[in-house]
């Protein structure tokens, strides 16, 4: 019989190894394309275009940056885009909130039937024209609520936490209510707070989704003052034309930092992706723990 203190046999060690070796490998080829953007976006214009760039900037520069961030254009997006997200989520959270705790409560009457009809709109949508058709009806263009409004819940986000909850133990519940507390004082005091991990993931979703939400704003938004930073960056990438690499050209004909279409996507990716980024390591604990049990409880 092996005791606590017995070696751990070679065969052990290697398969150890091989797993940490597999997996340093495989996150190095998934940072890799987002460190390159990073150096790229850092890089001349000369370096991208001979293909130079790999792991450092090479002939360090932030000309694309500087071109990006000139008129004040991006800034303003950028914080149209916290707006939109920061209320958008905070909406989502909300309504999933309340669509999920009743659900998860067997008691509720007619919950067969609603679940049903919620279920067939993960199945059955009305599509792009009719939706448009209904915002410029209800005289929501040019205004956030056309964002909003449409995207108030994920169906699938809702049945993630409504799985969550009804993993919960009953009798949390029913010792509430036997001193005297009403069902939002339950849900404020009681269940919201055992569900932080599944709202901090579901934050996170939602979050990311109006963050990088390009094609509604595009559709209902017109006004350049209230486009977000992922319509205004396409937009700034699109104007990239041989005008502007050629820019850069002195008046005496030296040749100065140019940019070409490649550097700007790799500032515009830098730039897009970093907030997110810099959010995400405050919610990783619990970001991780709330899908793992909201998506196998129930």
């Amino acid at each position: 019989m092996r005791t606590a203190s017995a070696r751990t046999p070679w065969w052990a060690w290697a398969g150890s190894s091989v797993n940490y070796v597999f997996l340093g490998v495989l996150s190095l080829i998934t940072l890799y394309p987002f460190w390159y953007e990073i150096a790229a976006s850092f890089s001349s214009s000369r370096a991208i275009t001979a293909g130079e760039v790999f792991l450092w900037p090479v002939e360090f520069n932030v000309e694309a940056y500087r071109r990006l961030f000139q008129d004040g254009q991006l800034l303003k997006a950028m914080g149209n885009t916290v707006i939109v997200t920061g209320i958008g989520t905070a909406l989502n959270m909300v309504m999933t909130v309340l669509a999920a705790y009743p659900l998860s409560r067997r008691r509720l009457y007619g919950r067969g039937a609603l679940l049903m009809f919620i279920t067939f709109t993960m199945i059955f949508v009305s599509g792009l024209i009719p939706n448009f058709i209904l915002i410029k009806s209800l005289g929501l263009m040019d205004s956030y609520l056309a964002l909003w409004l449409p995207g108030l819940i994920s169906t699938y986000n809702m049945f993630v936490m409504k799985t969550f909850m009804e993993g919960l133990p009953d009798e949390i519940e029913e010792s509430a209510s036997i001193d005297g507390a009403g069902n939002w004082r339950i849900l404020a005091q009681i269940i919201m707070p055992l569900c932080k991990p599944i709202l901090a993931a579901l934050s996170l979703f939602y979050a990311v989704s109006w963050w990088n939400s390009y094609f509604n704003v595009m559709l209902f938004i017109t006004k350049s003052d209230l486009q977000t930073l992922m319509l205004k960056l396409y937009q700034m990438i699109k104007q990239v034309d041989q005008s502007l690499l050629d820019s850069g050209a002195g008046s005496e004909g030296a040749v100065q930092v140019t940019l070409t279409p490649e550097g700007i996507k790799a500032a515009a990716v830098v730039i897009a992706i970093t907030p997110i980024l810099c959010v995400y390591p405050f919610l990783q604990k619990h970001f991780v723990k709330g899908v793992l049990i909201g998506s196998v409880k129930g």
